[in-house]
C-alpha cells in the first residue's frame, strides 16, 4: 500500500515535520488524503482544511488507495521545491487519480495544469473555501451526525504533544530573493484573543509545546495598530507573555531582529517562553544585505546578540543563511564566516541561492557559478558544524529538561531540549531506563555525551 509523499528532509532547512495522520475512518465514510509539503505555515493550512473536512463528515486517509481523493498542499518557495511539488502531484495522480492542488504553487494554476492537466482543481494559499468546494464536487460528503464527532482541538498533523500556532499570514518585506509576499499577500495578523483561544484549547487537549509561526513574527499586530480586543493586545511581546501564562513551552520562530525584540528576552530569562529565537539573518556583509533588500544591517545584529545574551545567558539562537547570492564576492563570503566566528550561533541552516520565477534577484548581475556556491556552502557548514560541536560539548555534565518525542522498539527515547525545535534542530537520546516514559513527557536528564548536532543523556532528578 503506497503511503503519500512527504518533504525530503535534506531539501530545505525550514521544512515542516512529517504529517502524522492517525484517523480510522468508519465503514463507508468518504475519505480524503493529504500530502502536505513546504514549511510549518503550510502544515497549519493543511490542518485547517482537514479540520473543516472532518467537521463535514469526511475521514482522513494516510495512503493513496484508502482515499477517495487527494489534496496536495504545494510549496513554491524555490525551484527545487516546485519540482518536488510537481512530482508529488504526479505521484498522487498515478496512485489515486483524483487530485486537488492547493498552496503556494497554486497561485499560478496554469503552471500546474500545463504539466498536470488531469488535476481536478487548483487553488492558491489559504483559499480554504475553494478547496472545500473542489472536494465537495469530487467526493460528496456523507456525514453521520452520531459518529463523526470533531475533536475540540481540530485535526492535528503533528504529534499530540506539540502544535504549530500561526499568528499571522503574509509579509510586508520586499526581499529580492523571495516571492512569498506575492503568493501570500501583505501582513494580516489574527486577533490576539483568537490566537489565545486556540492556544488554550490546544493546551487543554494535552499539547505541551506551542511553536509560534508566521512569515514575520516580530511584525505581529502592526496591521492592527497593536490594538487590544477582549483583554488581549496584538503585539508580539504581549502575546508571548499571555501564551507563557498557559504553562506550555512556547517557542518563537521567524523573528526579525527589530530593536523591540529585546523586550522578549526578559520573558525568556523569567521562564515564560523558551530561551530560543529563530531569526533569519540570511547574510552578514552590508553590501550583500543591501542587494537582498533585507530589513536589518549586520553591524547592529552582533551588538543585539551580545545584549540578548547579557540578559538571558542560556538563550539559543537559530538562523538561516544564503550563500552564492548574486554578486557575492569571496570577500563578502569571508565576512560571513568571520561574522559566524563572532556570533557563535547555536543552530544554523543554509541555502544555496536559487533563482525563483518572479523574484527580483533574478535580474541582478554577477550570478555565482554552481561550483562556487557548493564550495561556499561546504565551507559555511563546516564552520557551523564546528561551532555546534563545541557548544554541545560544553553541555556535557549539565542537567536540563527535555521533552520526549518518540520511544522506539528498543526503548531508546528521542527527546528535545529547550534549544531544539522539532525536525530542524538536534535531539537528545536516552538509551536506558525509559520503561516508564511516554511520548510527551517532560523529564530531567544529565548530559553525558555530545556529538556534532545531538546529545545523549541519562535520567536524573
Amino acid at each position: 500500500m503506497p503511503f503519500m509523499s512527504q518533504n525530503p528532509p535534506e531539501l530545505r532547512p525550514d521544512l515542516a515535520p512529517r504529517a502524522h495522520i492517525s484517523d480510522a475512518p468508519r465503514h463507508g465514510q468518504p475519505t480524503i488524503g493529504m500530502v502536505s509539503l513546504g514549511c510549518p505555515k503550510a502544515l497549519v493550512d493543511s490542518e485547517r482544511i482537514l479540520t473543516r473536512l472532518r467537521a463535514e463528515g469526511y475521514g482522513i486517509s494516510p495512503d493513496y488507495t484508502g482515499a477517495d481523493a487527494v489534496i496536495v498542499n504545494t510549496c513554491g518557495f524555490l525551484d527545487s521545491a516546485k519540482a518536488e511539488s510537481l512530482e508529488a502531484i504526479g505521484e498522487a495522480l498515478t496512485e489515486n487519480g483524483k487530485v486537488i492542488v492547493t498552496g503556494c504553487l497554486g497561485a499560478d494554476p496554469e503552471y500546474i495544469t500545463g504539466i498536470h492537466p488531469r488535476v481536478l482543481a487548483v487553488t492558491g494559499p489559504h483559499q480554504y473555501e475553494q478547496v472545500l468546494d473542489a472536494v465537495h464536487s469530487a467526493v460528496p460528503p456523507d456525514p453521520d451526525p452520531f459518529v463523526d464527532l470533531l475533536p475540540a482541538s481540530g485535526v492535528s498533523l503533528t504529534p499530540r504533544h506539540y502544535s504549530y500556532l500561526k499568528i499571522s499570514e503574509g509579509c510586508n518585506h520586499k526581499c529580492k530573493f523571495c516571492i512569498i509576499p506575492d503568493m501570500r499577500g501583505k501582513l494580516l495578523s489574527r486577533p490576539a484573543f483568537a490566537v489565545m483561544r486556540e492556544a488554550e484549547k490546544l493546551v487543554e487537549s494535552g499539547v505541551k509545546e506551542l511553536l509560534v509561526i508566521s512569515q514575520d513574527t516580530s511584525a505581529y499586530g502592526l496591521d492592527r495598530q497593536h490594538g487590544s480586543e477582549r483583554g488581549h493586545r496584538s503585539h508580539i511581546v504581549d502575546l508571548a507573555r499571555d501564551l507563557g501564562s498557559l504553562g506550555a513551552w512556547v517557542r518563537l520562530h521567524y523573528v526579525y531582529p527589530y530593536p523591540f525584540v529585546r523586550d522578549l528576552i526578559p520573558l525568556m530569562a523569567d521562564g515564560l517562553v523558551l530561551p530560543y529565537l529563530d531569526i533569519p539573518f540570511q547574510h552578514a556583509h552590508p553590501a550583500t544585505l543591501k542587494r537582498m533588500a533585507r530589513p536589518a544591517a549586520a553591524e547592529r545584529t552582533l551588538d543585539r546578540i551580545a545584549e540578548w545574551r547579557s540578559i538571558c545567558p542560556e538563550i539559543t539562537l537559530r538562523s538561516t543563511f544564503i550563500v552564492g547570492y548574486p554578486g557575492e564576492t569571496e570577500d563578502e563570503f569571508q565576512t560571513l564566516l568571520d561574522w559566524m566566528d563572532e556570533a557563535q550561533l547555536d543552530r544554523v541552516g543554509c541555502f544555496q541561492y536559487e533563482n525563483v520565477d518572479g523574484a527580483r534577484s533574478n535580474a541582478l548581475p554577477d550570478h555565482v557559478a554552481d561550483e562556487v556556491k557548493q564550495d561556499r556552502w561546504d565551507r559555511f557548514m563546516a564552520k557551523a558544524q564546528a561551532i555546534s560541536e563545541a557548544k554541545l560539548d560544553a553541555k556535557v555534565g549539565q542537567r536540563m529538561d527535555v521533552i520526549v518525542d518518540d520511544i522506539d522498539a528498543d526503548g531508546i527515547a528521542t527527546c528535545r531540549t529547550k534549544a531544539d525545535a522539532p525536525e530542524i534542530d538536534g535531539n537528545l537520546f536516552i538509551d536506558e531506563g525509559t520503561e516508564n516514559l511516554s511520548v510527551g513527557d517532560i523529564v530531567r536528564v544529565e548530559v553525558d555525551e555530545a556529538g556534532e548536532y545531538d546529545l545523549w543523556g541519562v535520567l536524573t532528578t
